[in-house]
């Protein structure tokens, strides 16, 4: 029986297509035959007689109308009754074929009422006109109706209307007649400012007001304009002059309600419902007038960006899936497992913008692994692009993700006005994306606190890393946070180049690239130093401490221990005053890790290890994105020391190894569609937010408005060659050129040991052969070791230990 059932449900879901064709087929039909009736109707009162026969006049004349007597009588009958309003007889049946032709959604049924109000006011409106010379009937321009609404005035004042009396009806009923018809043919009303936003919270989530907007555009345009006027007069009678325009002000925007899922996936409850504005940010031909946001001020007089610089999504971008196709997958899933000899039940769904995660429950004795080796004949057989299939954590089943027929485009500014963002506690919030349910994905770089990234070409690996750098700059100042882009393509990051953030240009010689990376250390190096003299652990405690200090009108100081009194022994202790400033975040982005990698490899894992082991506590955090994830790109040391992963679409299943340690990643679909892999290890989807090139060029516009960059020219400052093959901290004290404890351990060596040779030297301090090389010079000028010999030996001309040193 369940068999059965099964084979049923297959038919259906085959025959779902089918019907839907048969659907839109039929549509098509009556919106073809409403059109053809409009037509008929407007050539039968556009050829109309009086001469004609009809209902109320017989003649044995010839017929003049070209639908012959049908049309006579039809004509005749409309003409009599509404006059020149007969024309709005057709245009309900045009619109209406048109819709249907179109696929548009039909409307409310009441409109149709309002179209017979509106011909009845249009009746009245025209039998106020001045009948001309050549109209035939006996009746008014309205025809009988139209008469019929002018004799209730006289009625009621009792004598015949005056010529005043007729001018102001002829004013009220086409007011009324255009105000009917706006509202009959779905017209958007022109609210002011802060009633607009209200209303278009009622309208914004009906698609079947933007193709009212469409087809009735020229009755807004009427409205726009008798309104306009009508505050003209207004001001002119009270005789205040026009007032400026301001800008628009902020006003609520629409919101819908997502679906909240708990940690198994399943929908908890309805979420709140979070600011999302549906508005372009230019007002176009046949679209809604966009909400303003107000800039957002911070101090200093730093204005953050707006987000009218980005694009809103439009309600008729969202797609769902409905119940029946999803019941229907889930069946025709367990049918093609059952084939492959893989017994489970489906036991849960959760549709997302991009994929939906079908829960199968595998019956006892099926392996995981069996089922997740099965993905590309899944993908086959339900012909999918790619199906993905992953243990679902902490429950009995597994996950098989498939995408949808139609894919939803996550935007940015989406996730920037959520309530996950704004309210979000993070002090480096990135904006991910999308998680197969809906929900919004924002993550601290500051507890990550460092991020490699990974993905092919066309996966969006270079849009996420975009979105990722306005995530902060939409959130943090220049003061905050600052910014050293690492560009060696030269193409990704050169558009941010003269934003205030950034400390240095965007770096895009690989050389000036390791120079970079080791003022980084230096500068970790240096704060922890000031951190230290203030007793604190991390950066938030040392801005903490500082601003206090600052607030309170104090000066920091700390006690140092200067010696001792000569006459009674005791220590002597001052106290030191301390100038310090608060520190901003610093965030290294390198967008192409392979090339730096091939350039200096040896340089550049040093520096890139040293900073991700201690550099959390002083602010500093690192992001590396590759598209080529080989194991001599994202080596072991640098996999042990970047917990948190993001892997895009990669060739194949050794790459998604390399990245994830697990296979995956080759199954995404590309532009956007990650697995994110947190610091425990947990893999989740993710589909990432677009943002164009035209929106980056905008943000980028106005942070440059801001003010100029302040560059700290010893970034990038220093010849690369010379530290070449050197230590990465040969720069910070260790081996100076004019003395430090590098040279003093080669000092102690060569004493010791009686032995100086450049590769002794090196092999002892385990240094590049170009710093050995140094001090062996320096050796040699201080008068340590002698020249070398014939032989290329040297004599050692310090005593050993114990005897008199000459230096």
């Amino acid at each position: 029986m369940r068999a059965t059932d099964r084979s049923l449900d297959v038919v259906a879901f085959v025959s779902e297509h089918f019907r839907d064709i048969v659907r839109r087929r039929l549509s098509e039909l009556a919106g073809l035959a409403l059109l053809t009736l409009g037509l008929i109707g407007a050539i039968a009162l556009a050829t109309w007689s009086v001469q004609d026969p009809s209902l109320s006049h017989a003649t044995q004349k010839p017929i003049h109308n070209l639908l012959g007597f049908p049309g006579a009588i039809f004509s005749d009958l409309a003409m009599q009754l509404l006059g020149l309003a007969a024309i709005l007889l057709l245009l309900p049946e045009t619109l209406l074929g048109w819709r249907l032709l179109a696929h548009r959604p039909v409307g409310e049924k009441w409109r149709g009422l309002v179209w017979i109000v509106a011909t009845f006011l249009a009746a009245g409106f025209a039998s106020t006109l001045p009948r001309i010379g050549s109209w035939p009937l006996p009746t008014g321009l309205g025809g009988v109706l139209g008469d019929a609404l002018l004799h209730v005035p006289a009625l009621l004042v009792g004598a015949p209307l005056s010529r005043l009396t007729l001018i102001v009806l002829s004013v009220l009923f086409g007011i009324a007649t255009v105000v009917t018809l706006a509202i009959a043919a779905g017209a958007r009303w022109p609210y002011p400012r802060a009633e607009q936003a209200a209303a278009d919270n009622h309208h914004d989530d009906e698609d079947d007001d933007a193709g009212d907007d469409r087809a009735s555009a020229w009755l807004g345009m009427i409205v726009h304009a008798l309104l306009s006027w009508k505050a003209r007069i207004g001001r002119w009678l009270r005789g205040a002059p026009r007032a400026p325009q301001r800008a628009a002000m902020p006003a609520a925007t629409s919101g819908r309600q997502e679906p909240r899922f708990d940690s198994f996936g399943r929908v908890a409850m309805p979420a709140a419902t979070e600011a999302e504005e549906e508005y372009e940010e230019e007002p176009a031909p046949r679209r809604r007038a966009p909400v303003r946001v107000p800039p957002r001020r911070i101090g200093n007089g730093y204005t953050l960006p707006s987000l009218n610089l980005l694009t809103a999504q439009r309600v008729s971008e969202r797609t769902t899936l409905s119940k029946d196709i999803i019941d229907a997958n889930a069946v025709a899933l367990e049918s093609v497992l059952g084939d492959f000899g893989v017994r489970g039940e489906i036991i849960n769904a959760h549709p997302g913008p991009v994929v939906t995660l079908y829960e199968l429950e595998p019956a006892p004795g099926i392996k995981s692994s069996r089922v997740i080796g099965l993905s590309d004949d899944i993908a086959r057989s339900m012909s999918a692009i790619s199906a993905r299939v992953a243990v679902v954590s902490g429950r009995n089943a597994i996950g098989i993700e498939l995408p949808n027929p139609t894919r939803e485009k996550v935007y940015l500014r989406e996730l920037l006005t959520g309530k996950d963002y704004n309210e979000s506690a993070a002090k480096l919030p990135l904006c991910l994306g999308k998680t197969i349910g809906g929900e919004s994905v924002i993550v601290d770089l500051a507890r990550m606190p460092h991020l490699l990234i990974a993905g092919t070409t066309g996966s969006g690996k270079s849009v996420a890393i975009n979105t990722m750098i306005l995530s902060l700059v939409y959130r943090l100042s220049p003061e905050q946070c600052r910014l050293i882009m690492v560009d060696p393509k030269m193409l990704e990051l050169s558009v941010y180049d003269g934003i205030p953030h950034l400390l240095t240009p965007v770096v895009t010689d690989p050389k000036k690239a390791v120079v970079a990376l080791k003022w980084a250390v230096r500068e970790m190096e240096g704060r922890y130093k000031k951190m230290s003299k203030l007793g604190v652990r991390n950066i938030d405690g040392y801005n903490a401490r500082v601003a206090e200090a600052k607030a309170k009108g104090e000066t920091l100081t700390r006690t140092v221990h200067t010696g001792y009194d000569k006459e009674t022994g005791e220590a002597i202790y001052e106290k030191e005053p301390l100038d310090l400033d608060p520190l901003p975040f610093v965030v290294v982005i390198v967008d192409e890790m392979a090339d730096l990698m091939m350039g200096a490899g040896k340089d550049i894992e040093g520096a890139i290890q040293r900073l991700a082991q201690m550099a959390r506590a002083a602010g500093i955090h690192v992001i590396l994105a590759t598209q080529r994830p080989s194991v001599d790109v994202i080596t072991g040391t640098i996999k042990a020391n970047f917990p948190t992963r993001i892997s895009f679409q990669v060739t194949s299943k050794i790459d998604s190894r390399t990245i994830l340690g697990e296979q995956g990643a080759e199954q995404l679909l590309g532009q956007g569609d990650m697995l994110y892999m947190a610091g425990g290890g947990r893999i989740s989807r993710v589909h990432g937010p677009f943002v164009s090139d035209d929106e980056v060029e905008k943000v980028v516009r106005h942070l440059k408005s801001q003010g100029a960059p302040e560059y700290l020219e010893e970034v990038v400052a220093g010849d690369p060659e010379e530290d070449e093959d050197g230590a990465v901290f040969d720069a910070t004290g260790m081996g100076l050129a004019e003395g430090g404890d590098l040279y003093q351990q080669a000092v102690a060596i060569v004493k010791r040991d009686r032995k100086a040779s450049t590769s002794y030297i090196q092999r002892r301090l385990q240094i590049g052969y170009n710093r050995a090389a140094t001090l062996m010079e320096r050796l040699e000028q201080e008068g340590i070791i002698g020249q070398p010999n014939h032989a290329g030996k040297r004599e050692i001309l310090i005593p050993e230990e114990g005897g008199q040193e000459r230096y």
